[in-house]
């Protein structure tokens, strides 16, 4: 896979003070994973491999020091499967389960049998809608620390079937209709306090969380969503958290509208992703260099 340093010439993100591209850290384009269009069980394989390789990969610095952090992975798509490969990279790159927080208009902890198919399969349990319970049975996910945003799904069925497994597999539910209520402030609180600051969290963001008012360009676009400054304000409020691999997934050029509006979101969210990584790993070299940190010698996963 080809490797591009990525080096704008208009990058500073006036919100952080910084310019991403040309801080001490490297952000390089990878490229596309290579997948099989016909066969789900190579595809998932293909980009499970691909995520181990380059994640385990020494991460490359503008500058040389003692400071030692794994590489972290933004993943554009696509197909919100690709969440599964990633976690279960991740899981071995990082020895354990990772906390998932999770913005969409849906679930995606549904039982695969809830997608029903005529012609039932190990490879049709496998779907955009299904990853992360299976990658809440596989122990991917750590259970208690996990977290959607921006719900605003139907349910199956005839009653809260749904929300019981999907307590079961260890995520809190923070509904679309809840920003009236708590606002941005309220909402990155809640997921903080979820969270916490140190445990490694994998951020998925479904373009679809954002209302097809706005972002018309995806495949299963649901009304009342949150507006596209919502989402961005509560992005950059999440800093804190130790995010270890994100993705941003959904986004159909086919529907967007002719101003390419959710395309442009999904490049900004992109953007304050990595701005916040930069601004993370730079707050904390700085605090392990005045020794403000206590245990110097441990090594950080940032950037």
């Amino acid at each position: 896979m080809s490797e591009i340093a990525i080096t704008p010439f208009r990058g500073f993100n006036p919100r952080r003070g910084l310019n991403p591209y040309t801080s001490p850290y490297t952000i390089l384009d990878c490229g596309d994973i290579p997948i099989t269009p016909f066969d789900n069980a190579l595809a998932v394989r293909q980009m499970s491999e691909a995520f181990l390789e380059l994640g385990s990969r020494k991460p490359a610095l503008n500058q040389g020091d003692d400071y030692s952090p794994k590489p972290k992975l933004l993943t554009l798509g696509g197909d919100h499967s690709i969440a599964l490969p990633a976690l279960r990279a991740l899981n071995k790159i990082y020895g354990g389960p990772i906390a998932v927080m999770h913005f969409d208009a849906h679930l995606d902890t549904w039982h695969p049998a809830k997608y029903p198919s005529p012609w039932e399969s190990a490879q049709s349990d496998f779907n955009h809608g299904s990853m992360f319970w299976i990658a809440s049975n596989e122990g991917l996910i750590l259970n208690g620390s996990s977290a959607h945003a921006g719900l605003r799904t139907r349910l199956s069925g005839d009653g809260w079937d749904d929300f019981v497994d999907d307590e079961r597999q260890g995520f809190m539910r923070i509904s679309s209709d809840d920003i009236d209520d708590l606002g941005t402030k309220g909402i990155i609180d809640k997921i903080v306090d979820r969270i916490g600051v140190e445990t490694p969290t994998y951020l998925s963001i479904d373009i679809d969380v954002i209302d097809p008012g706005l972002c018309p360009g995806t495949g299963t676009p649901e009304p009342g969503g949150w507006t596209s400054r919502e989402l961005i304000r509560i992005i950059r409020g999440l800093e804190s958290l130790n995010v270890v691999g994100a993705d941003i997934v959904e986004v159909a050029p086919a529907y967007d509208g002719t101003g390419e509006q959710t395309a442009l979101t999904a490049a900004q969210l992109g953007f304050e992703i990595l701005t916040s990584w930069v601004g993370r790993g730079l707050g904390q070299k700085a605090e392990e260099k005045q020794g403000k940190v206590g245990n110097i010698g441990r090594k950080r996963d940032e950037l």
